[in-house]
């Protein structure tokens, strides 16, 4: 009964892992070789400083909002706050990174629709604006988007959690800050950890966005990888900056699951 999803994980993920290892670690003659990391590290070590900084802020972000958003929609009396909550952070679900980093362009350049808005309010002039497509409008674009899918999966496990451990916990005098802070963060917090995980893998693996609104060095590894193989053909550094961006996404698993597992064994 598994056969066809064990199938479809080799031919779509297991197969293109390895094919990307063989080619990282095997030199212009085919014979195995470090040299394509060493190369990809050389080059491009400030690049995946750079990444691994832009990924760390966004994903503290999207925690951040997330826990906070998701407490609200769950705890919050106004019923208008937590319909046009629930309504907004959806959208973003809908739209490819490409679109997102196309509509992006248009918001954050020094010319766009966010600069010229806080113009017309008055909040600034047109010698005061400035571009953000740099690091920060990156930043700023996977935290929209990724935001959506966090709060989906957390703001689902908390509506799940049986609501009388909150009347409970209420009807003692438990403030609703302390009821979440209390209750349901920390039973949602596996959830959270998965969702930063999957964005996490997410972002290292985006094109588009860093692409659109990266501006010259140092840029995100995904954007080397293109330039790598557009420019010069060269698969085999392109590959081990793939091999990177593998341990730094197992390297975030790794420490979710270590994390997880010790809580489970101080639990249970």
């Amino acid at each position: 009964m598994i056969s066809p999803a064990c199938g479809l994980i080799g031919l779509f993920f297991i197969y293109p892992l390895i094919s990307s290892l063989k080619i990282a670690l095997s030199d212009a003659a085919g014979n195995w070789s470090i040299n394509p990391l060493i190369k990809a590290w050389r080059l491009y070590d400030r690049d995946l400083a750079y990444t691994i900084i832009v990924v760390a802020v966004a994903l503290g972000l999207i925690a951040i909002l997330t826990v906070v958003i998701s407490g609200l929609i769950t705890l919050s009396p106004f019923k208008r706050l937590n319909q046009c909550l629930a309504f907004l952070y959806r959208w973003p679900l809908f739209i490819p990174f490409i679109v997102v980093g196309q509509m992006m362009r248009t918001f954050l350049a020094k010319n766009g629709l966010m600069n010229n808005a806080l113009v017309q309010l008055h909040l600034l002039t047109p010698f005061e604006t400035v571009s953000f497509l740099d690091w920060r409008g990156i930043i700023f674009t996977f935290v929209w988007k990724q935001l959506a899918f966090s709060t989906l999966l957390v703001a689902g496990a908390m509506a799940a959690i049986d609501s009388q451990q909150v009347k409970a916990a209420q009807n003692i005098g438990a403030t609703r800050m302390k009821v979440f802070t209390s209750i349901l963060l920390p039973q949602v917090l596996p959830n959270l950890g998965v969702a930063l995980v999957l964005s996490c893998v997410t972002m290292m693996s985006v094109l588009s966005v860093p692409l659109m609104l990266g501006t010259g060095t140092p840029s995100m590894l995904t954007t080397d990888m293109s330039f790598r193989i557009n420019s010069y053909g060269d698969y085999a550094t392109a590959n081990a900056l793939g091999v990177f961006s593998y341990l730094v996404t197992s390297a975030v698993a790794w420490f979710y699951l270590q994390h997880n597992l010790k809580q489970q064994r101080t639990y249970g």
